[in-house]
């Protein structure tokens, strides 16, 4: 196995060196070892290799990215990647110093790791881990090869470090929300009588392809139904729609929901949404830097309890980014299972919050709002800020 080092040019670290060392000191980290997509992806400044963009299995393993990084020493960082990566290099360097491109599996991933951390004098430090991004064999030959160390779980580290995005972080959010909001209404408007699930998913599959975004998941409902899964239902007059869509832009996910209807909305209609409507302006009210999170989760419940409709009517907030539930942790299990150990903490600008209302009508069916909201000093900036009432399908 080559473990020669292919060495880079100077570069700066493309994060935050300061507040990682300062949040690995709190934790009683000596060193990182990043293995999670979503964190490498950060801590190479928003590289992601596109072989494995999809899959990450090959052979008899799977792909194991790895960046290295020593608290307070980021001369001593390394990135371990496949052998195919090293032509990424040469024409795009990797700002760590060091750069073993020179995997196929997580086990010689494992053990380039190991060798570095020998280099650096780090093989008995305490190591921040990612455990549910570590493969069970990488780590036993991390803990069989470095006699001494201490695994200690970085998960809470990283979050922590990836809370606030960046100006260019936020433009990628609001650029992947823009395209899916105008995706999701040039597929409502294009779908009609006879329509069926199926061919809705796979035009709004088509539409956000075909806007540069990597199409994640469409959630869909017609008529009465909750069931959001694909299928020959097909859509028919009079029959409200709910469209809810993740796409990938750059890595950065967009996450939003819109309601369709065939024909004009009657009454009814326009009441259901308008209560729905109503706890999210409640939430938002509240949504600014120095405000706990707490705050905007209290006065939509308020408003929810208010309701004709909450016997069957949910709120929900949490925060986003490089993926779609990430730090701030605002409600507990709710529904995803993670503590809301947020929500009493001051939001702070440059965070992302979605805020979704859902209401599982028992007649009319499933009417949902989804926003994305980019916390500022002020307040808020809504991205996709558009097609929030009644869109009509096609005539």
């Amino acid at each position: 196995m080559d473990i020669s080092p292919r060495k880079t040019r100077a570069a700066e670290p493309p994060f935050d060196t300061a507040k990682l060392d300062r949040l690995m000191e709190e934790a009683d980290i000596d060193v990182l070892l990043a293995t999670s997509k979503h964190n490498t992806q950060y801590l190479l400044g928003g590289y992601k290799f596109i072989f494995f963009a999809a899959m990450d299995a090959i052979g008899h393993s799977r792909y194991l990215p790895i960046v290295v990084y020593e608290k307070g020493s980021p001369d001593h960082s390394a990135y371990v990647g496949n052998r195919m990566e090293g032509g990424e290099h040469q024409n795009n360097p990797f700002w760590t110093p060091a750069v073993h491109a020179a995997t196929w599996g997580t086990l010689d991933a494992a053990a380039l790791a190991v060798e570095h951390l020998k280099k650096i004098g780090k093989a008995g430090a305490r190591i921040g881990i990612e455990p549910p991004f570590l493969p069970s064999d990488a780590r036993d030959l991390l803990a069989s090869r470095l006699e001494g160390a201490r695994f200690v779980d970085a998960t809470h580290t990283l979050e922590r470090l990836r809370a606030i995005k960046t100006p260019q972080e936020l433009e990628k959010l609001k650029l992947a929300s823009e395209l899916i909001t105008d995706s999701m209404l040039a597929t409502i408007a294009a779908a009609r009588e006879g329509s069926t699930k199926a061919e809705i998913i796979e035009r709004l599959r088509r539409e956000e392809t075909n806007r540069g975004l990597h199409f994640e998941y469409c959630l869909l409902t017609l008529g009465a139904s909750h069931n959001r899964a694909a299928s020959p239902q097909a859509w028919a007059k009079g029959e409200v729609l709910s469209i809810d869509s993740g796409g990938n832009y750059h890595g950065y996910i967009g996450d939003l929901c819109r309601m369709g209807v065939l024909g004009e909305p009657d009454a009814e209609l326009e009441d259901l949404l308008a209560e729905v409507e109503a706890i999210q302006q409640a939430a938002f009210a509240k949504a600014k830097a120095g405000a706990a999170g707490s705050e905007m989760i209290a006065a939509a419940e308020k408003m929810l309890k208010s309701s004709p409709s909450a016997a069957f009517t949910d709120f929900f907030c949490h925060g986003m980014g490089l993926i779609s539930h990430e730090a701030p942790f605002l409600m507990t299990n709710h529904p995803v299972a993670y503590e809301g150990v947020d929500a009493d903490g001051p939001l702070e600008a440059g965070m992302v919050i979605s805020v979704e209302t859902t209401m599982l009508h028992p007649k009319r069916g499933f009417i949902k709002l989804e926003d994305t909201l980019a916390i500022t000093k002020d307040g808020y900036e809504m991205f996709g800020n558009r097609g929030r009432g009644w869109n009509p399908g096609a005539a």
